[in-house]
């Protein structure tokens, strides 16, 4: 598949551009690539129209690839085993990396949308080492320096409607327009190497669940998932007064003991509706008690019900 490539000067806003629109400006049949510059960066929105399988992607840059619309399924080259990537996930690619796309599910007059935006090495050095300067990870040696890596996650919806708002900046002809995309970029970089520390320190704790209060307390979470939040209970068994554990918990994983949990309930909940359990027994076996508040939820934590996420993923399988 070839990849027409447009570069925008006018700004014109391409989301805010009807779907109808973006296809009359087109010049492939099979996908379009409109793309924006910015300060130090560059985004690029692709409308993807026909199913297609193994279709390269190369990053010169570290690439951030969000879903808009549909869906596709990503290979690490050489796998058979494929990812499948949704609306509210994020796909990290470090310099020179490559992976292979299926498109399963694009159709002319239904495409497959995503957005990338890639930034300089040179930048995330920067604000790494702010952030050495300003934060660290008691439990670990970590310096927040960025590790290449692909990294595949769902993102939460504050990194969503970050995304939105630099799609806006960057298709908009705002006088602010390139401090605020700097600004918006710089966010996404400093979330990015947050999740990157946040995943770091999960995987300490399974190692090493007694290196500190927090690793402790994580643990506990993790292995009685579906028990009510005692609190107390927990900051004894951290060993912590309950202020000292909400600022670690706020500074090390960015929320609170009680907003971790439910975190953790929720992605049990997905990988059980991904192994095939209905999402009532998903929702009882990760210790929710009510199916409309488990449905609530999993939607503001996913982009979408239990329902249509089921139907997301064993319509791959």
């Amino acid at each position: 598949m070839v990849a027409m490539k447009k570069m925008i000067t006018d700004h014109s806003a391409v989301l805010s551009l009807s779907q109808q629109q973006r296809r009359e400006q087109r010049e492939l049949l099979i996908d379009n690539k409109l793309t924006f510059a910015g300060p130090e960066t560059e985004l690029s929105i692709y409308d993807t129209y026909r199913t297609a399988s193994r279709v390269g992607l190369g990053a010169q840059q570290l690439m951030y690839c969000g879903m808009v619309k549909g869906k596709k399924i990503m290979h690490r080259v050489g796998s058979d085993e494929g990812k499948l990537f949704l609306p509210h996930e994020s796909f990290v690619m470090p310099p020179g990396e490559f992976v292979e796309i299926d498109f399963p599910e694009a159709k002319d007059d239904d495409p497959t949308t995503c957005l990338t935006i890639e930034f300089s090495k040179e930048r995330i050095e920067k604000i790494s080492e702010r952030m050495q300067d300003l934060t660290t990870l008691d439990s670990l040696n970590y310096d927040w320096e960025y590790k290449p890596h692909i990294i595949h996650t769902h993102h939460t919806t504050d990194t969503q409607q970050l995304l939105e708002k630099l799609v806006s900046l960057f298709t908009q002809n705002h006088p602010d327009k390139e401090m605020m995309v700097d600004l918006g970029v710089s966010e996404l970089v400093i979330r990015l190497l947050r999740q990157q520390g946040r995943e770091i320190l999960l995987s300490y704790s399974h190692q090493l669940p007694d290196a500190s209060g927090v690793t402790a307390a994580i643990q506990f979470l993790e292995q009685n998932l579906s028990q009510p939040l005692d609190i107390e209970h927990l900051c004894r068994h951290a060993c912590m007064s309950r202020s000292k554990l909400y600022t670690e918990f706020k500074k090390q994983l960015g929320c609170s003991p009680g907003e971790f949990q439910q975190q953790l309930r929720l992605k049990f909940s997905a990988e059980a509706i991904k192994s095939g359990k209905t999402v009532t027994e998903a929702c009882y076996d990760a210790g929710f008690s009510d199916l409309s508040h488990f449905s609530r939820r999993f939607t503001q934590f996913y982009g979408c019900s239990p329902t249509i996420f089921r139907t997301n993923h064993h319509s791959a399988n």
